[in-house]
């Protein structure tokens, strides 16, 4: 039997981005939020940094923007920019409010003052963290927070299989109006029906077979709204951290860029020091820059890592700064505060996403999208180092917002099919999947990796038609499962950034090709990828 319950606002996903927006939103109205694991697993979890925003009387906005313009390799959108960065101060004040516990200046006069570190990309501390555990503290209260909501229902691991649309039911003008979604513990697929339904899934580093994202980040959005009709945006610019902890028990170990805020130097194996040479910046320039300097020198060398070294500074420094990364190092026989890190590049960040306006509209009626999985026009070709949770908190505000004058319409009830299962059977080779997944990520790392070429991006191009022929076929024919799910959605996504690869014939912030290796000042545009049947938006 299949359920169909109804809401005001669907929300799928619960980082930052979507448990945010569903707190931000007035008491009264009815909230699904879904999760495909547990409510804390997700990127946000797991951020280490911490969020940009201007706080020392020595800062300004207007030194924040520039900064952000410069690292996105002039496709940031300028008045995007500068609303999010305007937007920062009361963003920390709204968690703040929320019982979130940043790390306070102990070296200061002001004893109410926050500690400010500085990252790759920005001219002045204006990073606010928690230690090194940002996002485990916003994460843990926000979910604290939204569990005392009345009206917001938790869906905690269901994935969302695909949005439902009016055109998909045969209807003449065409909105979202909802989304089927798996339970994963029964296997059933339930149909959640809204009047407003927000993309909050986050981002797709998992096409790649090295990343520092959790399980979960494989482009579920992004691909759901592709196929509902939306266009996507600089699917090209995937940011790659430079340094993921290089340890075999170590999966997906983040070593936070604020190691080289506070001074940490990246050293050679023989422990020759060399950003100096690649940018004058060194440690400090954006991480577009430092990944392919690693990327470089592990090749030339034939090494199977580099180095991180902050034991220079004081080990009581070192623990009160970093204790996640401090104490994660010791379980794997690494001090941190004697000796260096083994570190490698790791896929972190979709810079690209679904294309929204500056209320989070996506192409389709009824659909918003905020976080990761949307391209507001901030990042550009890079985003610089902690604005990622920073566009969450400023996206949702104005997604609330716009949703909220929504509400005052009234509610449309059509008619919703339920999930049809009469005309597929359970998988007969669990094998195609497992293997066809690990094809895609590797070839992904491989040939649309840090570093691009036109016949590797062919290569890839060549063997992602094949692979979305494969997966298309056993989706239409077999029960759906959730590594079903997410590998069809990854196949997707993985066309997508191949695509905008091949159409972009020069190298710019995250995005390097070696048969064009400088910037093309008339290239200046953001990437746009049409889907079709696409139609221009019209109403929300």
């Amino acid at each position: 039997m299949n359920n169909i319950l109804r809401y005001d606002v669907l929300i799928l996903g619960s980082g930052a981005a979507g448990l945010s927006l569903a707190l931000k939103l007035r008491s009264d109205i009815a909230v699904a939020v879904v999760s495909k694991g547990a409510l804390l697993e997700g990127n946000t979890y797991y951020a280490q940094g911490g969020i940009s925003a201007v706080l020392d009387p020595k800062d300004s906005v207007d030194s924040h923007i520039q900064d952000t313009l410069r690292v996105g390799g002039a496709l940031c959108d300028p008045e995007v920019v500068r609303l999010v960065a305007e937007h920062g101060p009361q963003e920390i004040h709204w968690l703040l409010r929320q019982g979130v516990r940043f790390t306070r200046d102990t070296q200061g006069q002001d004893p109410s003052s926050y500690h400010l570190t500085r990252e790759g990309g920005h001219s002045h501390r204006r990073v606010v963290h928690t230690a090194d555990a940002t996002g485990k503290e916003i994460a843990g209260t926000l979910d604290r927070r939204i569990r005392e909501r009345d009206k917001v229902h938790l869906y905690e691991d269901h994935n969302a299989v695909d949005l439902i649309t009016t055109r998909k039911l045969g209807l003449e003008d065409n909105r979202c109006i909802g989304a089927y979604v798996l339970d994963r513990r029964s296997g059933r697929v339930v149909t959640l029906v809204a009047r407003c339904v927000v993309l909050a899934t986050g981002g797709a580093s998992k096409v790649y077979l090295y990343t520092s994202n959790p399980d979960v980040a494989t482009g579920d959005g992004i691909a759901m709204a592709w196929r509902a009709g939306c266009r996507v945006a600089n699917m090209e610019f995937m940011q790659f951290h430079p340094t993921c902890l290089y340890h075999s028990a170590a999966k997906s170990f983040l070593i936070s860029e604020a190691l080289r805020g506070e001074g940490a130097r990246l050293l050679l194996p023989n422990g020759e020091r060399f950003m100096p040479r690649f940018d004058e910046r060194a440690e400090l320039a954006p991480r577009d820059i430092v990944a392919r300097a690693i990327d470089h020198e592990m090749k030339r060398l034939g090494s199977e890592c580099l180095y991180l070294d902050i034991s220079h500074r004081p080990g009581a420094f070192i623990e009160q700064h970093f204790p996640t990364i401090h104490v994660r190092c010791l379980e794997l026989g690494v001090d941190i505060t004697r000796e260096p890190i083994p570190v490698v590049p790791a896929a972190h960040y979709t810079c690209g996403g679904i294309l929204v306006d500056r209320q989070a509209h996506t192409d389709l009626p009824g659909l918003y999208a905020v976080g990761e999985v949307a391209c507001t026009g901030l990042h550009g070709a890079n985003r610089m180092a902690s604005n990622s949770l920073l566009e969450c908190l400023v996206y949702s505000e104005l997604a609330a917002r716009a949703i909220e004058a929504h509400m005052t319409r009234p509610a449309p009830e059509p008619e919703v099919p339920p999930w049809d299962e009469s005309r597929v059977t359970e998988p007969d080779e669990e094998i195609v999947v497992a293997h066809n997944w690990d094809e895609l990520r590797r070839f992904m790392w491989d040939y649309v990796g840090i570093v691009r070429t036109n016949k590797r991006l062919r290569r890839a191009k060549r063997r992602v038609d094949l692979l979305r022929q494969e997966i298309i076929e056993y989706y239409s024919n077999f029960r759906v499962g959730n590594d079903l799910l997410e590998l069809r959605n990854l196949v997707e996504v993985a066309d997508l950034i191949i695509r905008s690869a091949q159409s972009r014939c020069e190298s710019r912030g995250l995005h390097y090709n070696l048969d064009f290796p400088d910037a093309d000042p008339s290239q200046r545009t953001p990437t746009i990828l049409i889907p079709a049947g696409y139609r221009p938006r019209c109403g929300v």
